[in-house]
């Protein structure tokens, strides 16, 4: 890593938080010149590989930086073992003993859920790079918190304006039981409005899907559409392949995709996906993103990397813009609100709620020209698409 970037790995401990939320307080840290970042993504168990591809792409960024925001950078980086109440006592530790400027993170929404207070509830800044609930795009939006990812519904209204252009009529649905899931969901149904053959909530981290797959056989619907991301994915597409159910058309969202098809590998070749982008997509700073990442990893990013990615790019951006300094906090969050920097995905910019409006597509998994497996845009489906949530948002 540049020796500009200093990182450490750090195991945390809970504190107590009494600041009231949406504070618009100066953190200590704004004061200092280093600037601290720390990072929150789950990094051990059957999802670990949607955060280290979170963390990778985060850091191959620093890296390409030298110094975020023309600062001293230092880097902390913790593990939140997808436990929402261990995730909330290490945001506290980053805020309260580490004093860091940005808490970047994480990939689940029942982590969000229980970090975006302790975190944004001192004045500090908090970035997604995945998880984006319909709550903190609606009603509880919140000055402090920012995404650079999505609304949790639109990756999958692709799919469900896809089934509806298919004239699909009879779609079985499936996903895991939290919020996340909630939202895949209902943002299918807002894009589809065909009958459905069945809806299922599993358990989060379920990996044995013979009883959905025993439905989908009885049901025989028009098709597929599900939201398993990580684990969860590569062992439902295996076993759907080897349930023999291929002749039902699988319509996905974070279910195939660069995080599970090195795993999948051919048996989720064809397979139709939503997203906000794909690596093979035409720009300039794709390309350099894309091509940096499989150098430095050896692997082919997927859009946890990407998004991560542009997080850093969005914090080096806004603090150049303030000169380092991060006192006035109006204008810190007016800075990160111009989005000054060029996304590997192309069209990007806040909307009132300090959620993306960007383009989405249908892609579709592909066995590259260098052997590895990816993702690949078929068609462009929104346009600079909002979220069906920011007119809730008051701030």
């Amino acid at each position: 890593m540049n020796h500009k970037i200093k990182l450490l790995a750090s195991t945390l401990l809970s504190v107590g938080l009494t600041a009231p939320a949406f504070a618009q307080d100066v953190p200590a840290s704004a004061n200092d010149d280093v600037l601290k970042i720390g990072l929150i993504y789950t990094l051990s168990g059957p999802p670990a590989a949607l955060g280290e591809q979170a963390r990778d792409g985060f850091l191959l960024a620093a890296e390409s930086l030298g110094e975020i925001g023309g600062m001293k950078t230092e880097i902390i980086v913790v593990d939140d073992e997808g436990r929402p109440d261990l995730a909330a006592d290490k945001a506290r530790e980053l805020v309260q003993r580490d004093e860091v400027d940005f808490v970047v993170g994480p990939i689940f929404s029942n982590i969000l859920m229980a970090i975006v207070q302790p975190v944004t509830s001192t004045g500090t800044i908090l970035i997604s790079t995945n998880a984006g609930t319909s709550t903190l795009a609606g009603e509880a939006c919140n000055p402090n918190f920012y995404t650079t990812s999505y609304q949790n519904d639109q990756n999958h209204e692709v799919m469900g304006a896809y089934a509806q252009s298919q004239g699909y009529q009879n779609v079985f649905l499936m996903a895991p039981n939290y919020q996340a899931g909630k939202d895949s969901l209902a943002g299918f149904k807002h894009s589809y409005t065909g009958a459905t053959a069945g809806e299922v909530f599993t358990e989060l981290g379920q990996l044995d899907f013979s009883s959905e797959l025993a439905q989908i056989a009885a049901f025989q619907p028009d098709a597929v559409f599900t939201f398993m991301p990580g684990g969860m994915g590569v062992n439902l597409v295996k076993q759907y392949s080897q349930a023999g159910l291929t002749s039902i058309p699988f319509l996905s969202a974070f279910t195939v995709d660069e995080t599970t098809l090195p795993a999948t590998q051919d048996a989720a070749v064809g397979m139709l996906g939503g997203a906000n982008w794909a690596p093979d997509m035409d720009t300039e700073a794709n390309k350099a993103f894309v091509d940096g990442y499989i150098a430095k990893y050896n692997a082919v990013p997927g859009t946890y990397a990407m998004q991560a990615y542009d997080a850093a790019q969005l914090i080096d951006s806004a603090v150049k813009k303030l000169g380092g300094d991060l006192t006035d906090r109006d204008a810190l969050r007016a800075a990160i609100h111009e989005a000054d920097f060029d996304s590997p995905r192309g069209d990007f910019s806040f909307g009132a709620n300090n959620f993306p409006v960007q383009d989405f597509y249908l892609v579709e998994a592909v066995k590259r020209d260098d052997g590895m497996y990816g993702t690949s845009v078929k068609e462009q489906i929104f346009d600079d698409y909002v979220d069906n949530y920011a007119s809730k948002c008051e701030m």
